[in-house]
């Protein structure tokens, strides 16, 4: 007979195969599972399906909520079969992907795998009680003492909000009543020293805490990222803590959701290795060749495209729970209102189809960018033309230096550097900037170059960029100048020639050529994680004759390495190429 399959390996392989519905990032993500079964523990990873199914079994046989406290989280998501009689919370086969995964992955270390979870579902999905579940199960039956629990918000009444969900499910559940001392905003297991209680930012209430879990609800209602870093924070020293972040989608792509939203995507498409980050994120889906312009998320124009104003299946990808928690009459007639109101039309897709209503589109196919050839040797290197891109970014972030290589069979290849002080890496936890520290390129330097201090240190920037101008014979570097101008000029003493570089839509040529390069696998970029990244970041706007620029104020996170190297290739390829029958000439002083 064959073995029998765990809850969660069978949920990851239905959504694989096709024969459950569900969304890119969650295929992606139960994909993620199914390999690292087989290829986990060469990285020290351990599946344990029996903690997976205690925890599953925990909601079925000892959370009960009242029915009129479905696991919805949408008050107006009523059902026809309403009673006053408490039901076991049964989670469903989503639900029971996600339970499971984060109390059934281990390290080779006994200690549980993932830290922090990101889950972004549609409006009634049951979100925030199945965060209280998740709360309640550390607090009675995860063997820690003293384990504090906490549901955490910005305001005290948003926090209160999941901890009713709690107090409501104690009051139901024989078993809880009798064994949690309940008081106002506490519930307590007196036998242990665990508690469960809500707090927010107000008047540092999220200060001196050791965090064994945290409930953070509503994440796209937070104005910043208080809340998960004081929580990060309390974790400490505590190997099994856990942070769930659950939230609808937003708009502002500016938000701590969306940094995390996005950190969570690349995580699922493998841009960022990340094994203690658990994400789930559902919503509608782009068709392939939108997605292959860049397009996050579906178009209303695009006939292929995830419609949220056609009924179907696809509705699932978004409302794993459509059905269940939340009636498809209930989803249908809101579809059919803001069809009829334009203005409900945003609040919809947000929270109902979990499509963010306000952003960009990606520049590059990150498909394309996979299949670029590898980088050549250096024997291959040798006597090619080199020029420099430099992109410094602010004093206490990174910078990027690129040497492009014009190889006689038109690919062209880049090698890159980065710097970032000691300081930022702390202040942006979010980046996997310790990942890149720690990790060595084969000549042996760290893949991120980390200076000393609280800002940048552009006098160990300017010396190895002159090693390597004069190890590779650079011929010239352009750069942005608006945070260059004193490294350019001290790099132009050393005798380097320096390119100012206009940016903005002036680039429009050398984003062009860049964008060819990798649609045609010409650019032979070897990899590199960090500039890998930041192509994925990037995003690029036209003006009203379809010029392009560079949008930094769109992308989602850090592009400096891109803008590098598009910088470099407005004078190795474009200007250079463009200007060689003309007489014009180009200054090259700073």
């Amino acid at each position: 007979m064959p073995e029998p399959v765990d809850p969660v390996t069978a949920y990851a392989r239905g959504v694989v195969d096709g024969s459950i519905v569900a969304s890119r990032s969650v295929v992606h993500a139960c994909r993620r599972h199914l390999d690292d079964l087989e290829q986990g523990a060469a990285r020290g990873l351990e599946w344990r399906p029996e903690r997976a199914q205690e925890v599953i079994d925990f909601f079925a046989e000892v959370l009960c909520l009242p029915e009129d406290e479905d696991a919805s989280d949408d008050a107006e998501a009523e059902r026809a079969d309403v009673t006053d009689e408490p039901k076991p919370f049964v989670l469903a086969p989503f639900q029971q992907f996600i339970a499971g995964s984060l109390f059934g992955w281990y390290t080779i270390k006994g200690f549980r795998r993932f830290k922090e979870a990101y889950i972004e579902t549609g409006k009634g999905s049951g979100k925030t009680p199945f965060g209280a579940g998740l709360g309640l199960y550390v607090l009675v039956a995860d063997g820690a003492r003293g384990a504090q629990c906490y549901a955490a918000a910005t305001m005290k009444d948003q926090a209160k909000l999941a901890f009713t969900d709690a107090e409501r499910m104690v009051k139901a559940s024989p078993e809880l009543n009798a064994l949690i001392d309940q008081k106002v905003n506490n519930l307590a297991v007196l036998e242990t020293g665990a508690f469960f209680r809500p707090i927010s930012s107000e008047n540092k209430g999220l200060d001196g805490k050791r965090v064994n879990f945290a409930l953070v609800d509503e994440l796209h209602e937070h104005p910043s990222g208080t809340v998960v870093n004081k929580m990060r924070k309390g974790v400490k020293n505590r190997r099994n803590a856990l942070i769930v972040k659950i939230t609808n989608s937003g708009f502002d792509r500016t938000s701590v959701c969306w940094q995390q939203h996005e950190y969570s995507r690349k995580v699922l498409d493998g841009t960022v290795q990340a094994d203690s980050w658990f994400a789930f994120i559902c919503g509608l889906d782009p068709c392939e060749d939108c997605l292959a312009e860049g397009r996050w998320f579906p178009s209303d124009e695009c006939a292929k495209c995830d419609d949220w104003k056609t009924e179907g299946p696809h509705w699932l990808k978004a409302n794993p729970n459509l059905g269940v928690s939340l009636p498809w009459d209930y989803l249908r007639d809101l579809v059919n209102q803001a069809q009829g109101m334009p203005s409900e039309v945003s609040d919809l897709l947000r929270f109902n189809f979990c499509v963010w209503t306000q952003g960009a589109n990606r520049a590059i196919d990150m498909g394309k960018w996979a299949a670029c050839q590898p980088m050549p040797s250096d024997d291959e290197l040798l006597g090619v033309e080199v020029y420099g891109g430099l992109d410094l970014g602010e004093s206490d972030d990174l910078s990027a230096w690129v040497r492009i290589y014009l190889m006689d069979d038109d690919r062209v290849a880049v090698k890159v550097r980065f710097w970032i002080p000691e300081a930022a890496i702390a202040k942006f936890p979010n980046r996997p900037y310790e990942e890149w520290k720690r990790t060595k390129l084969p000549d042996g330097r760290p893949l991120l170059e980390v200076t000393e201090g609280d800002v940048a240190d552009y006098a160990v920037m300017q010396e190895q960029i002159i090693k390597d101008c004069e190890a590779d014979g650079v011929i010239a570097v352009a750069y942005d100048p608006r945070s260059a101008t004193e490294t350019a000029q001290n790099l132009q003493g050393a005798g380097i020639q320096m390119i100012k570089t206009t940016q903005g839509f002036a680039l429009h040529e050398a984003i062009t050529k860049t964008l060819d390069l990798i649609k045609s696998a010409d650019l032979c970029h070897g990899n590199n994680k960090i500039l890998t990244w930041m192509a994925s970041n990037l995003v690029i706007l036209s003006g009203r004759k379809g010029e392009k620029r560079i949008a930094k104020e769109k992308s989602p996170e850090k592009i400096d390495g891109m803008a590098a190297l598009i910088t470099g290739v407005d004078w190795a390829i474009v200007r250079r190429a463009r200007d060689t029958a003309s007489t014009e000439v180009y200054a090259w002083s700073v």
